[in-house]
């Protein structure tokens, strides 16, 4: 069996131009939220932990940061690297797990450390998160944005059970709650979460997945079920489907030595 980093790998090599066009990754207005809400220092040094096509990197960028990116998979770092290189030495991206020991060159020395929908991808996302603490100089800032589900667990189990269908590079969409309780334990203080909404059209989304079904039977079971908060579907007129998705930026600072 392939491990869950191959897993990773594959299934964003496979939608990485479709990815890198989706509306949900590509709202510029949500990108500046991000980086406004991330508050780095100015002139930050930040790490971009599954860095994708380099959409956020390119927004820290434009703000005047600098940027590190990792990610797994080799067609997403070769998209961030043509979406960034005009940057020059202020962007940098390789192809490597977060948990690479070449890395560890690098513990103590980043200003910043950010994920965007990286969190339900992880097996560990409190590793995920811890890892990258190590790789923050003291007083660094964590942030990550993720897609949260429902606080009832049968109803986050549904929405779990139709993402992972979707897409089996997904492990486990967390609760706002549960994402700041891994901060928490990630060793990171002064932990501040927003929330906001966004939409999904139904087969952008699901085409742009790795899907373990077909596109008709998923549509099914999504419309005959409850509606998770973070995860609502509705049929529209026109017989197409909307997702009304919760996200939220978490912010925590690692303590001063």
């Amino acid at each position: 069996m392939p491990s869950h980093d191959e897993v990773l790998a594959t299934a964003f090599d496979h939608q990485a131009p479709l990815f890198e066009r989706a509306p949900v990754q590509t709202d510029r207005a949500a990108l500046r939220r991000l980086v406004r809400r991330a508050a780095f220092a100015a002139e930050a040094r930040v790490l971009d932990a599954g860095c994708g096509p380099g959409l956020v990197a390119e927004a820290l960028l434009e703000a005047g940061r600098s940027v590190f990116g990792v990610d797994l998979s080799s067609a997403m770092v070769a998209r961030a690297a043509a979406r960034c290189g005009r940057f020059g030495s202020r962007f940098a991206v390789i192809q490597a797990s977060l948990f690479d020991p070449a890395l560890n060159v690098y513990n103590n020395s980043f200003d910043g450390a950010i994920s965007r929908y990286v969190v339900h991808h992880v097996e560990d996302p409190r590793l995920f998160l811890a890892r990258q603490v190590e790789l923050l100089r003291p007083g660094g800032v964590l942030v990550a944005c993720d897609h949260v589900t429902d606080p009832d667990a049968a109803l986050a189990a549904r929405h779990n059970e139709i993402e992972l269908l979707r897409d089996r590079s997904h492990t486990r969409s967390l609760t706002p709650g549960a994402l700041v309780d891994l901060f928490a334990t990630a060793g990171v203080d002064n932990i501040r979460l927003v929330e906001d909404i966004y939409m999904l059209d139904f087969d952008e989304w699901f085409d742009r997945g790795h899907s373990t079904v077909e596109k008709a039977d998923l549509r099914r079971k999504l419309l005959a079920g409850p509606r998770p908060r973070g995860f609502a579907a509705y049929e529209e007129p026109g017989g197409g489907v909307r997702i009304e998705g919760r996200r939220v930026i978490v912010r925590g600072v690692k303590p001063a030595a």
